[in-house]
């Protein structure tokens, strides 16, 4: 599809992932379908391993690295899911891994990347630089950067997300995936476009953080003034990244987006109706359709991801207290 990324990439990152990743369900209900108007198959990679569909590409991209790179350790820069998904992938190939998070990253996500082995160095995201800090880290200690999106092999591995809900669900007349630096949509429209070139595929992200939709709407990458304030955290990002945007801004049809308010709403609704747990960042593609972004469906054949299910107890209760 581009020169970086092909439907053979992301291919052969479903062999790497095979026995690792979990093949995760696509959900149908009857009672969302009646109430958007179409048919909608969720891929919920809120089951997935360590809880999001990060470990698809931290694991494609630490299971091409040679001998000498795993001796010496990768570093990276996460709020939470890629941390942990990093930190796994590092442990299940024998390396070691040191994670750069910001302060405010929610305890559990901080917890658990700890809990596969890593080491956790934080910063304050709104005054520090994370790239810079973790690229210091690596310069230092000899480590491989791995990024949260902007990669090839990263972009590839979540893009086994699309490639497992169209073999499951069949054709489809739509896609919608959210967006944060844009690693996942770019593996995914990669994969979809691939297996079916006339998908509309739609990216999906938080509207107090629209850095895609701005950059969709300038025909070039538009950074925020400041680090968006959402309880999407996963997608607070200021501006897509420089690979996934040569990707998404040929390949995306368009950008929608739904308030945090809707956001909530579609958690309450997942847990109500669904009986499944999704964290504010999984839930904004189907948030977007809730708020009727993609307009009627008229019965269309609509996928959405469910990214993440990484909220714990108490932030979920404070959610709806």
């Amino acid at each position: 599809m581009t020169a970086g990324l092909a439907l053979a990439d992301v291919r052969a990152a479903q062999e790497r992932l095979r026995g690792v990743t979990h093949r995760t369900p696509v959900l149908t209900s009857r009672l969302l379908d009646q109430e958007l108007g179409g048919s909608l198959y969720l891929k919920a990679e809120c089951f997935q391993r360590t809880g999001s569909f990060k470990l698809r590409g931290a694991y494609n991209k630490l299971a091409q690295l040679t001998a000498d790179e795993r001796d010496r350790g990768v570093v990276t820069m996460s709020s939470g899911n890629h941390a942990q998904a990093v930190a796994l992938a590092a442990h299940l190939l024998g390396t070691t891994a040191v994670v750069v998070m910001p302060s405010d990253a929610p305890p559990n996500k901080l917890a658990a990347t700890e809990s596969y082995g890593a080491r956790v160095i934080t910063y304050d995201r709104y005054r520090e630089d994370r790239d810079a800090l973790a690229t210091q880290i690596g310069s230092a200690e000899g480590r491989t950067l791995v990024r949260p999106y902007d990669d090839w092999d990263v972009m590839a591995g979540q893009g086994t997300v699309a490639l497992e809900l169209l073999e499951d669900a069949g054709d489809l007349d739509a896609l919608v995936v959210c967006v944060g630096g844009g690693g996942l949509l770019a593996g995914c429209a990669t994969a979809a476009k691939g297996l079916q070139p006339t998908i509309a595929v739609f990216g999906a992200e938080p509207a107090a953080g629209d850095d895609h939709c701005r950059s969709f709407a300038a025909g070039h990458r538009v950074r925020l003034e400041h680090v968006p304030r959402t309880i999407a955290d996963g997608q607070a990002s200021q501006e897509p990244g420089e690979l996934t945007w040569e990707v998404n801004s040929k390949l995306v049809t368009a950008f929608v987006t739904a308030t945090d308010a809707a956001i909530t709403e579609t958690i309450r609704w997942c847990f109500e109706r669904l009986r499944i747990v999704v964290e504010p960042s999984g839930a904004c593609a189907l948030a977007t359709l809730f708020a009727g972004a993609l307009g009627p469906l008229d019965g269309r054949r609509v996928g959405v991801t469910l990214s993440g299910g990484n909220i714990d107890v108490s932030r979920f209760v404070a959610l709806f207290g």
